[in-house]
């Protein structure tokens, strides 16, 4: 149940009634018809659009449609005024008993309140995290998870069929410096005096427990021989063991992936091969020169002809090089083979969740998408920016098990994995975010975590006590729906239920535009106006929630209760973060 979704099809209805009344002209397009909350609550709640998008194809003024449209929805029961502002936007200010109605749809829908079917079960492809598996996850990484991860559960809500995908970089010259680097702690375990770690291996602590692995399941078989004959193995057994671990870390804050794809196996099993077949066969490879840079001298570089994809043709900067002059594979290259891949699979339509460092990716990898799927496919790239780790103002010093950094793992554990989800989404994905370790786990109202939590601790809290003055039967979500709330008149409590009929178009707009920092702007928003109540009712006793001397408005308040914390419910689970009853 969408609210807004009610008024533009009330709208509709209008528009047709004037059209059979011949004050319109019959069979007018409304699909770009839209119901917004107005920019300034002095002109009303909703604004809408009508009259300016009909105005052409109608042959009228804005303003002349728009005061015909204002009169026939000021007729209307759900409408208390509606005006005409401007050019033509029509003002609707809705009836008291409109809002009130949308606290029993809340109560009857649960925690599955702004469910919707705006996806219609079209399949998405969502990729994150995609680490590559030569260590454990920093918290960049956990950022890119939590992103992917939430907006997964977004689209889900929003009626998408999702697919939640890791694809392992397992091929390639970093994983074989991670098997180097394993056979360094192998031999170390082993007692062999090795000296330093040369450069270019991989320097945390993280792999001498696989080296001790190693050497428990093979001894000392790898020992003194050449690199020929363990890179392989150790290839693939530091692999696996870098991927349970990366599991192991995921885990631990509750993300998951549907899928894991291999790049190894994509190359092996001719996947690239036969992606560059499919564009062959479209004459979008050729062989060429490239001009070098524009702005940069690079002492090395040397005009040479090479395998060339024809991405200028679907709106990237240049044509992009497909073999490396060893006659290897670029990445781009695995990369279309991989995307091609997913489309087979049934997902049109795919969303990446990259790095920061990946900007110069996007264009070209748009543009294969286009190429591979014939126009057909889309592909959005959320580039996720740094996470700067602060405690109490002051940079974090790093970690000696990863080497460099420290893991995100750490991190989780110091916070908890609900606060560390809820904070990654508090600012745009393409935001630097800084996460200060003493403020995220401060009990104040700067700290969103906490302010969306209290809102529905104390939700439950008043619930709580009302169950045990009245019995839990008087105050189940049935007896609640059918509370008389017409009682509910404060503007506070009006506000309120305002605010939480927003949480469908929210779920909406956020999926639409795969912003699931929305959710938490959302959140805050309805806790703020549940405290603002809350407060209201502590400074004038009859605006509290429970007064022993009128029970019909008791449950009213209650009813509106209810409705808040099953909102805040509802939104916290879209980010995987458990609604707490009691904060401790």
């Amino acid at each position: 149940m969408n609210p807004y979704r009610d008024v533009e099809n009330a709208i509709a209805e209008a528009i047709s009634a004037l059209a059979s009344g011949h004050e319109l002209p019959p069979g007018l397009d409304t699909s770009r018809v839209t119901v917004e909350p107005a920019r300034d609550p002095d002109h009303g709640e909703v604004a809408t659009n009508a009259a300016m998008v009909l105005a052409k194809p109608a042959g009228m003024k804005p303003r002349d449609l728009g005061e015909r449209l204002a009169g026939r929805l000021a007729a209307l029961d759900i409408v208390a005024t509606a005006e005409v502002a401007g050019p033509g936007f029509i003002n609707l200010r809705l009836a008291p008993s409109f809002w009130q109605r949308q606290v029993v749809h809340i109560l009857q829908a649960g925690t599955s309140y702004g469910d919707s079917d705006l996806g219609g079960g079209r399949s998405i492809n969502v990729e994150y995290v995609s680490a590559n598996p030569t260590g454990p996850l920093h918290v960049g990484h956990g950022r890119g998870a939590v992103v992917g991860d939430a907006l997964a559960a977004l689209l889900e809500k929003a009626g998408w069929a999702v697919t939640r995908e890791y694809y392992i970089n397992d091929a390639g010259a970093q994983v074989e410096a991670l098997a180097r680097s394993l056979h360094f702690r192998y031999r170390q375990a082993l007692g062999d005096d090795v000296g330093a770690m040369p450069d270019g291996l991989y320097p945390g602590e993280y792999l001498i427990p696989v080296a001790e692995a190693l050497i428990r399941r093979d001894g000392d078989k790898w020992r003194g021989v050449d690199e020929a004959e363990w890179l392989e193995t150790l290839r693939a057994f530091a692999v696996d063991a870098m991927m349970d671990l990366i599991r192991a870390d995921l885990q631990a804050f509750g993300v998951r992936h549907s899928v894991f794809a291999s790049e190894r196996a994509l190359v092996q099993s001719g996947g690239v091969e036969a992606a560059l077949r499919f564009l062959t066969e479209r004459d979008l490879i050729y062989t060429g020169v490239l001009e070098p840079p524009k702005g940069k001298v690079l002492e090395d570089w040397e005009p040479r002809p090479q395998t060339l994809f024809r991405s200028t043709q679907f709106g990237d900067d240049v044509d992009r090089p497909l073999q490396k002059s060893d006659g290897s594979w670029t990445y781009f290259a695995t990369d279309i083979a991989y995307h091609l891949d997913k489309v087979r699979r049934g997902a049109p339509s795919l969303i990446d969740v990259l790095g920061a460092d990946h900007g110069g990716y996007v264009k070209r990898m748009r543009a294969a998408v286009k190429a591979i799927t014939d126009g057909a496919g889309e592909l959005d790239v959320k580039l996720c920016q740094m996470v700067n780790l602060l405690d109490g103002g002051h940079p974090v010093k790093m970690s000696k098990r990863a080497g460099t950094f420290l893991t995100l793992r750490e991190v989780v554990d110091r916070v908890g994995p609900d606060v560390f989800r809820f904070v990654m989404l508090t600012r745009r994905n393409d935001a630097t975010l800084d996460f200060d370790f003493a403020r995220v786990v401060e009990q104040s109202r700067d700290n969103p975590v906490f302010y969306v939590h209290y809102g529905h601790t104390r939700c439950c809290s008043v619930l709580r006590l009302a169950a045990a003055d009245m019995g839990m039967a008087a105050i189940d979500d049935e007896a609640l729906a059918a509370a008389d709330l017409v009682r509910l008149t404060d503007p506070a409590e009006l506000d309120l239920i305002r605010g939480l009929s927003g949480w469908p178009r929210t779920v909406e707009s956020a999926a639409q535009a795969h912003e699931p920092h929305r959710i938490a702007f959302y959140l805050q928003d309805v806790a703020a106006l549940f405290h603002a109540l809350w407060t209201k009712g502590k400074d004038d006793a009859r605006l509290r929630f429970i007064t022993s001397e009128d029970q019909p408005l008791t449950l009213a308040r209650l009813a509106l209760v209810r409705a808040t914390q099953l909102v805040l419910a509802s939104g916290l689970r879209v980010f995987g973060v458990e609604p707490l009853e009691e904060l401790r």
